[in-house]
């Protein structure tokens, strides 16, 4: 994205990965809930996520040691100008999808206009911004852009490349548990039941294993996935040992509930993997598209009620930090205090439509622990007081005589964030609202939350140390109003987009930063999400004969990280 790329171009692998790596064994992991679809390109369906990440591959590879850099995968050489208003990929000449035939240039401008015209949202927002693609040689293609988007060259290199021939008569749409999509990747699907598992198995003749890019990683010869109703039930699994490794986000368990007799014997160990990146955006997001969580006064109120010190003593032993902003723990983190600089100036033209805090700094409200959270509730009241709510009888009532009420939306299943919000509930409850916890099967959830038919509900979004168009998706004005989209709280916000659109066009990392700083800002004072606490660490239990590189990449355990450079070996 900005400089050099760091690896040289004689690199001989991933500088995490381990090329001396042994291949064999097989590991069995776990999934919440169900599935019914083998396609994760499309809306319909609930797909394990896995397919996408180790079934498909695209033109280009991410080095999860850098910020932002890109290597050939499918594509052998990559051509963009100095504005980079268009970028040219030739094939490698030995690129071949799982059956065998040939990835050819018609393959991949398919699967571009095909996934920007009737695939899944998140590949939408690109195809809106290509002007044109074409062949330009029996192995290379250009796609010209209509937008100034310095990223927009990189996401091209990203995209999932699938087999035309496989859906001619087909409707795309449509293919869901039929069969699956073929690929190019190392692994394919061998074997499924709606449901309950999906086993994939790894290509003998997988077309780039001499890749250096591929050397060490994708080292087990079956991945299974197993689904399970609810994460008790996982994890009873796991202690059994009929699951692999699981990943653990709270403290309080991960000290006090791994003394089962197989992690007491030394057949299940537990490691603790360092990573650099953002702590995201993780806790309850409010709906704005819903009276009266349109009003930021009754938003902040909310975030009063929410007794974060006491849940998170109540949970975790107090032993996880809370998240301060959506890029905290990282360089793109909001700084305390007011705003200043670049940042200051990039804020200045939408003044008047920010919160004060914006400019001066903002912290999130802090409790004494106790579970009566006075001070707070006493704030609380007085914000609802200026927003138009009293309490009338014990019932929070509006000047119609309206009484509040809030259904918070939960996946069954969801231990934590049931029992967050049943503490939750009733601190609302003493501020005089009604509150109903919903609880809904995995379907349900997806339905509801993709058509943004609730109040609030468990919220989590994942943030790189490269952001770039996918913030569009989370929080740009456009897709608050695409079902589908990610933007749940239902923003829209003029400096919200502005500060993307300054982050995307950026051609120094110096005012990149700045730029994210300033979106940091915006968000977190908007009081959209009450945010829980942040994960400086990831937590992996694992079977002892599974073992990861000395070499740690700064995006540390992500999902793309394991299994994909862990090995067998007794």
């Amino acid at each position: 994205m900005y400089g050099d790329p760091t690896l040289p171009h004689d690199f001989v692998s991933l500088p995490y990965a381990n090329p001396t790596a042994p291949k064999g064994g097989r590991i069995v992991t776990g999934n919440g809930g169900s599935f019914d679809s083998l396609n994760p390109f499309v809306r319909k369906g609930t797909v394990p996520w896995q397919l996408r990440f180790f079934a498909y591959e695209s033109l280009m590879g991410r080095n999860f040691d850098e910020p932002f850099s890109l290597y050939g995968l499918l594509a052998e050489s990559i051509e963009t100008p100095a504005d980079r208003s268009w970028v040219e990929f030739t094939l490698r000449e030995e690129a071949r999808f799982s059956d065998g035939a040939p990835v050819t240039v018609d393959d991949v401008i398919w699967s571009y206009e095909t996934l920007g015209t009737i695939g899944h949202p998140r590949y939408l927002g690109f195809w809106k911004k290509v002007e044109t693609i074409e062949a330009t040689g029996p192995r290379s293609l250009r796609i010209t852009f209509n937008t100034d988007d310095r990223e927009l060259a990189l996401i091209a290199g990203l995209r999932p490349i699938l087999q035309k021939a496989q859906f001619e008569g087909k409707a795309f749409e449509d293919i869901t548990l039929q069969e699956a999509p073929i690929g190019t990747a190392p692994y394919v699907v061998s074997d499924f039941e709606a449901g309950r598992f999906v086993t994939l198995s790894r290509n003998k003749d997988y077309w780039g294993k001499d890749l250096p890019f591929r050397q060490g990683t994708q080292n087990f010869d079956e991945i299974k996935i197993d689904f399970f109703g609810d994460a008790s039930v996982m994890f009873e699994a796991f202690k059994a040992g009929e699951i692999s490794y699981v990943r653990e986000f709270n403290a309080e368990k991960w000290a006090s509930n791994y003394n089962f007799p197989l992690a007491q014997s030394g057949d299940i160990i537990k490691s603790e993997i360092p990573h650099q990146k953002p702590s995201g955006i993780t806790g309850l997001v409010l709906n704005t598209r819903r009276a009266p969580l349109d009003d930021i006064r009754v938003r902040d109120a909310l975030m009063h009620v929410f007794n974060f010190e006491f849940i998170n003593d109540t949970m975790t032993g107090g032993r996880q930090p809370r998240i301060s902003s959506y890029f905290s723990g990282s360089q793109l983190a909001m700084e305390d205090g007011p705003a200043t600089g670049r940042v200051q100036e990039l804020l200045m033209p939408f003044k008047d439509t920010l919160p004060p805090e914006a400019f001066s700094g903002y912290s999130l409200p802090e409790s004494n622990g106790s579970v009566r959270n006075r001070a707070n509730l006493r704030k609380a009241m007085s914000l609802m007081e200026a927003a138009g709510w009293t309490v009338v009888d014990g019932k929070m009532q509006n000047a119609s005589g309206e009484v509040l009420a809030l259904e918070i939306l939960l996946s069954q299943g969801d231990t934590e964030n049931k029992a967050i919000t049943d503490i939750y509930s009733k601190a609302l409850e003493a501020l005089g609202v009604d509150v109903t916890i919903t609880l809904v099967d995995g379907p349900q959830y997806k339905q509801r939350t993709g058509t943004f038919d609730f109040d609030i509900t468990n919220y989590r979004r994942a943030i790189s140390l490269s952001p770039g168009n996918e913030q569009r998706l989370y929080w740009g004005s456009e897709a608050a109003s695409q079902d589908g989209s990610r933007n749940w709280m239902g923003v829209q916000s003029p400096a919200i987009d502005a500060m993307i659109d300054e982050m995307l066009t950026s051609e120094s990392r110096e005012n990149f930063f700045a730029a994210t700083k300033a979106l940091d800002r915006v968000l977190t004072t908007g009081r959209y999400v009450i945010p829980i606490w942040t994960y400086a660490a990831g937590r992996v239990a694992h079977h002892q004969d599974l073992h990861f590189p000395e070499s740690l990449p700064i995006y540390g355990d992500g999902v793309k990280w394991l299994p994909g450079v862990w090995w067998h070996e007794e």
